[in-house]
């Protein structure tokens, strides 16, 4: 066992999937093709998002950030993953396993706070809209996505400097694909109730407040949907929002799932099954369904490879 009391050299070993091991090489492809989709289709919508003035408006501002934090977070987990399936290396030094826990829980909280001013601005646009273009500017915008990860950075640099003060004497075997913080304190021979109960709080706060602000938000969008006088605009309108409510729906049900519940130790396997959902199913859906799938971002495309032609 490495010796993992302080003044040593911490390191630790991510267990991963260990029953699925010998498809190593194939795991490692499947994930690539997920994760370099991922960043292709997050990439496309936050080029034509600046490249097209006619899409930058606060909605598409917002859609734009949301896909450059969606790229940052799966690469705080997936190139490390990929090299666990290629190379076997499952071991990762205490500094970078807190650093790789710090940001996965940094942006992704950010991004939970970020669909929940999305919810906003929809509700904004759908259910006021003569007063929509006096709230809603570039401006505050901008204001709102420095508020959302201003509070994530706060929230999770306190709960950070506290884990780096545990002790770490025992076992050196974090039962996950990464970093997971919950995983990392367990492991620690330090008293951890204070620590563990603030990142119960810390994490439900952030998953429920979002999902709070976002149930409000869609709730008053239905049911101004269901007063328009039109079958057919209900329809559209709903077909949108069912696609949306997907991708709520797996992104909230997993991080429900793992984080705002007391300590069980025996649904470890379920856990790392909930984060894969997040960190490859779930980003590589997004493009897709939350722009892709816009015919003023399907415009914007096509106007953009048309001058890529041109210029040929």
């Amino acid at each position: 066992m490495t010796d993992l009391k302080h003044g040593n050299k911490k390191m630790f070993i991510l267990e991963a999937f260990p029953a699925v091991q010998h498809w190593g090489s194939l795991l490692f492809l499947v994930h690539l093709l997920a994760y370099l989709a991922s960043i292709m289709g997050n990439m496309v919508i936050i080029t034509i998002t600046w490249a097209d003035h006619r899409l930058q408006t606060p909605m598409y501002v917002l859609l734009s950030t949301f896909s450059f934090c969606e790229c940052c977070f799966i690469t705080t987990v997936i190139p490390k993953l990929l090299s666990i399936f290629l190379s076997g290396r499952q071991t990762i030094p205490f500094p970078a396993c807190l650093t790789q826990a710090f940001f996965f829980l940094f942006i992704g909280a950010g991004i939970f706070f970020l669909m929940a001013v999305m919810s906003l601005d929809r509700y904004l646009a759908i259910c006021k809209p003569l007063h929509y273009a006096s709230i809603m500017n570039l401006r505050v915008s901008f204001l709102l996505i420095f508020l959302c990860y201003s509070l994530s950075f706060i929230f999770f640099t306190g709960l950070m400097l506290r884990v780096s003060q545990l002790s770490f004497c025992g076992p050196n075997i974090i039962s996950h694909f990464f970093c997971d913080l919950g995983s990392l304190i367990r492991l620690s021979c330090s008293d951890t109730s204070s620590v563990e109960m603030y990142f119960f709080f810390v994490t439900s706060f952030v998953i429920l407040l979002s999902l709070i602000v976002t149930i409000i938000a869609y709730s008053n969008i239905v049911i101004t949907i269901l007063r328009l006088p039109s079958a057919k605009e209900r329809q559209k309108a709903f077909s949108t929002c069912s696609s949306h409510l997907i991708v709520l729906s797996l992104m909230y049900g997993s991080c429900v799932f793992i984080y705002v519940k007391p300590k069980q130790v025996n649904r470890l396997d379920s856990n790392k099954e909930a984060a894969l959902v997040n960190t490859v199913v779930t980003p590589l859906l997004n493009p897709v369904i939350y722009t892709l799938r816009n015919k003023q971002v399907h415009q914007a495309l096509r106007d953009m490879l048309s001058r890529m032609r041109l210029q040929k």
